[in-house]
């Protein structure tokens, strides 16, 4: 993904100079940084992403309800083709003014200079103030010390479980340890053969990451040199190595994690985000009572990993100030509620938790979790690195080959990538 970006931009530098030194000359949003927006009636293209953006319009049109001057065109993009239509929006400078970002590509489009630097507009718009988020989703959004995305909403990672199950191997309640954790993960697995503790998703870049930090691994050092073939590191990386080598965790299931976790509960335990809970519930009714979802374990922590969307403006939109706004209105946490009913998708802001719909059991584990969790990387080289882990971690896990002769080669090649 960063190659090519890299490749469009290099191919179009001229361009993008143009693209973003005519931005200023013709912004007709400019208004903010004096404290007024303008009266001009103005068309806002707001680029929304996967099948949650066709709840958009809806905000939008209450947005414009507000603000009769500012039209609100959505376009729903699916999330497989919003990358490559985002390199040709900024090339062509034909695109959306507001623009939903996931939080991994924020390195990418801030290095290009594509995404406006949101702090001249925090006066004008307060909404918009960084203490108003969980500290994770501000620094998902800032890129080298610019703040240039504002949280929308939230995800993180929990443990789901089978309660029912678990009561039968000696667990009244779920694993809080990573020693539990992988007890109880083997005892599960001794049901029968077929039968599996946890699932241990192997395409899933972060988990090894997030369990580093768990072990009190640190992943940089002061001069940004890597640390991940060191002690703390390593044994993260064994530690979820065990749940394999132990036959805890299927190396390659082929089910669906739902079908695995309803019935005889061929794999009872496993590590996901939120939007698990209603499948779960849908698909599995008959599981009612029988599951539920806590805290991760903890070694010297149980930090998990915070991702879900920002919202950026795009560099040359000519509409900045309007853009502001309506990204101020969607920071508000009564219209980040409103989207949650919609979407299911968890607010940002952090005034928003303290409404009643987010005080059930499930709510208040999930609140728990994300006080915590805390965003990848945010750098350009971080989709190459983690693409790099899974490679020497599936030879660990498939071959038994030594985990730190992985993790220095691991080290090396990303310090490579960083030019460290």
């Amino acid at each position: 993904m960063r190659k090519a970006l890299a490749a469009v931009f290099l191919g179009t530098t001229l361009l993008l100079l143009g693209i973003l030194t005519g931005c200023s000359s013709n912004d007709k949003g400019s208004a903010a940084a004096s404290g007024n927006a303008s009266d001009e009636k103005v068309t806002l293209n707001v680029w929304g992403m996967g099948e949650e953006a066709k709840s958009l319009p809806k905000i939008a049109d209450e947005f414009t309800k507000e603000n009769p001057n500012i039209t609100v065109k959505v376009q729903a993009i699916p999330w497989n083709q919003a990358h490559d239509k985002l390199l040709t929006a900024v090339a062509s400078k034909k695109g959306p003014d507001v623009i939903q970002m996931g939080t991994t590509w924020i390195p990418e489009f801030a290095d290009a200079k594509a995404l406006m630097d949101l702090t001249p507009y925090v006066d004008t718009y307060p909404e918009l103030k960084t203490e108003n988020f969980y500290p994770g989703a501000v620094a998902a959004g800032t890129f080298e010390k610019t703040y240039v995305a504002a949280p929308w909403y939230v995800e993180t990672r929990f443990l789901y479980y089978r309660s029912d199950l678990l009561k039968k191997v000696g667990y009244q309640q779920a694993p809080t340890t990573w020693e539990e954790l992988s007890d109880a993960a083997q005892k599960l697995a001794a049901r029968g053969k077929g039968k599996y503790g946890i699932s241990i998703d192997t395409k899933e870049q972060s988990l090894g990451f997030m369990f580093a930090r768990q072990a009190g691994a640190e992943w940089f050092d002061n001069t940004g040199k890597p640390l991940f073939n060191q002690p703390k590191y390593v044994e993260a990386v064994q530690y979820l190595n065990s749940f394999f080598q132990t036959g805890s965790a299927p190396k390659d299931s082929g089910l669906d994690a739902i079908v695995a976790f309803k019935g005889e509960g061929i794999v009872p335990m496993f590590i996901s985000g939120p939007w698990m809970i209603k499948l779960i519930q849908d698909q599995a009714p008959e599981l009612d009572g029988k599951w539920g979802i806590a805290v991760l374990p903890k070694k010297e922590n149980n930090i998990s990993i915070l991702g879900g969307s920002n919202l950026s403006v795009f560099e040359y939109s000519e509409t900045k100030d309007a853009a502001a706004k309506f990204v101020a209105y969607m920071s508000k946490p009564e219209t980040q509620l409103k989207w949650m009913e919609a979407t299911s998708s968890l607010p940002a802001n952090t005034k928003a938790w303290d409404n009643e719909l987010l005080t059930t059991d499930n709510y208040k584990i999930i609140k728990e979790q994300l006080d915590t969790a805390q965003p990848m990387p945010v750098m350009t080289q971080w989709a190459e690195i983690s693409k790099n882990y899974l490679k020497h971690f599936e030879r660990i896990y498939r071959s038994n080959a030594d985990v730190q002769q992985e993790m220095d080669q691991f080290n090396q090649s990303a310090e490579k990538s960083l030019g460290k």
